[in-house]
């Protein structure tokens, strides 16, 4: 026993002469939490030995580690200034500290970074103790744009059918990826998440571009709870499934107005709609991320119109939350411009329409009519903001035509009347005709005169 202890005593003791023989170096760098792109960063790194200080060299790894870009060093050979480290004696050990400062980091100061050191041995100064530590870097960068848009394009309503609608939340720039809600007049909107089916009916996604469901299901409101399954227009009943949410013309699920297979009913909107959520996430090539966010519900134009729908984004660069806002609103009075103001017939006349009497979502679809007969064009409607009749004939003096803007909220009618004043190079053209008549009828007139005179004296 007394032979162990011994011997034990004898191995601490050469091994804490090694030590010292040999010196020793630990290095360390100061963890920093994610910092915002802008801010300016500066990297500790802690190093502790008995040696000497031979050089010290920082450097950022790129390529996923492949690659080292030297950032910053220190040649103790070469420099004798000390003013960009600290040090103090502490039982006799030397202690340092090495900083870097990164001013108004970007994304691209988002990776790992090395502070690698190296001191004499205590041997000989022909060896060389080395050391490194290792940090990551962590660049947050808060989303630069946000809107929310109608995923449809504009397209016609009937309050007698079920209608679903959808507005899309687009949110870019951030980094990480932000977290996206909705809300509906100030409160955040209770969803159902949406699980995009896999190709063959199996499993799910996040849903990309492209992919659908193999079966359209839309739900109705007027059971408890939308429970009760639609019908497709061929009459086949829908299959009910709690995954699919009753959406529109985007690429996961189709517009489908369903119609029962005998009579028709009416719709019997509810006040407590079923929200449906989904998101997908875009990478950019720079790091950050674009979070496009769909919301779909059964449209109810007597509740929903004026309703405020906002999209909002929490994100950790973010003091307070960013949000974009909607309201869904029906067309009223349509604002109709008519050019020129005195048209004339074989002008080109253009009526299209300035605006409405207030502010509304989604964009609506606008079509020509012409009441009582077809357009210019032998078309009986157009579509589009403006009509244009090129080089209108006088037959169209008085004609009436009316204009309809709709969107899923409702609909709305205003008229304009074509007045056409005379073209006064055309009154030029009909009066130097008359004039030309005129003058070959007095001209006839005094031929006949002079032959009946003739007559006379010969007689």
């Amino acid at each position: 026993m007394e032979r162990m202890i011994a011997f034990s005593l004898r191995l601490l003791m050469c091994v804490e002469l090694m030590d010292r023989a040999v010196g020793y170096l630990t290095v360390t760098i100061e963890p920093i939490p994610p910092v915002i792109v802008g801010d300016t960063v500066t990297l500790k790194c802690n190093f502790k030995t008995d040696g000497r200080l031979r050089e010290i060299v920082w450097f950022r790894v790129t390529d996923g580690g492949s690659m080292k870009q030297k950032i910053f060093t220190y040649d103790a050979m070469f420099n004798t200034n000390y003013s960009h480290m600290e040090d103090y004696r502490r039982r006799e050990d030397l202690v340092y500290q090495s900083t870097i400062r990164l001013p108004e980091v970007r994304i691209a100061d988002n990776r790992p970074y090395e502070c690698h050191v190296g001191v004499y041995d205590r041997s000989t100064r022909e060896k060389v103790v080395l050391a490194s530590g290792t940090i990551f870097l962590t660049v947050m960068a808060p989303p630069v744009f946000i809107s929310v848009v109608e995923a449809d394009t504009p397209a016609s309503f009937s309050r007698y059918q079920a209608q679903n609608f959808t507005l899309k939340c687009i949110v870019s720039g951030g980094k990480p990826a932000p977290t996206v809600f909705f809300k509906r007049d100030g409160e955040t909107i209770n969803v159902i998440p949406y699980i995009q089916p896999a190709a063959g009916g199996e499993g799910g996604s996040t849903g990309g571009k492209g992919s659908r469901p193999p079966v359209t299901r839309i739900f109705d409101d007027t059971a408890p709870h939308g429970s009760r399954p639609l019908l497709h227009p061929g009459g086949r009943p829908a299959q009910l499934h709690p995954e699919i949410p009753p959406h529109g013309d985007v690429p996961w699920a189709p517009r489908v107005s369903p119609a029962p297979a005998t009579a028709p009913r009416r719709w019997m909107p509810t006040s407590h709609p079923l929200y449906y959520y989904q998101h997908t996430h875009i990478p950019f090539s720079n790091g950050t991320t674009e979070v496009q966010a769909l919301l779909t519900w059964r449209l109810n134009p007597q509740l929903d119109d004026q309703a405020l729908f906002s999209c909002e984004v929490k994100h950790p660069a973010l003091s307070v939350p960013m949000q974009a806002a909607v309201t869904l609103a029906a067309p009223k009075g349509p604002k109709l411009l008519m050019s020129p103001s005195r048209a004339k017939v074989g002008d080109t006349v253009r009526i299209a329409v300035q605006g409405f009497q207030n502010d509304v979502f989604p964009q609506p679809l606008v079509t020509w009519t012409r009441v009582g007969g077809l357009l210019l064009d032998g078309n009986v409607q157009h579509d589009g903001r403006e009509l244009v009749l090129e080089r209108v004939p006088a037959e169209l003096n008085g004609s009436m035509y009316r204009c309809t803007a709709e969107n899923p909220l409702g609909a709305v009618d205003t008229h304009a009347r074509l007045v056409l004043f005379q073209n006064p190079s055309m009154m030029k053209g009909t009066q130097d005709r008359n004039n030309a008549a005129s003058r070959r009828d007095t001209l006839g007139v005094r031929l006949l005169t002079l032959l009946l005179t003739m007559t006379l004296e010969v007689t």
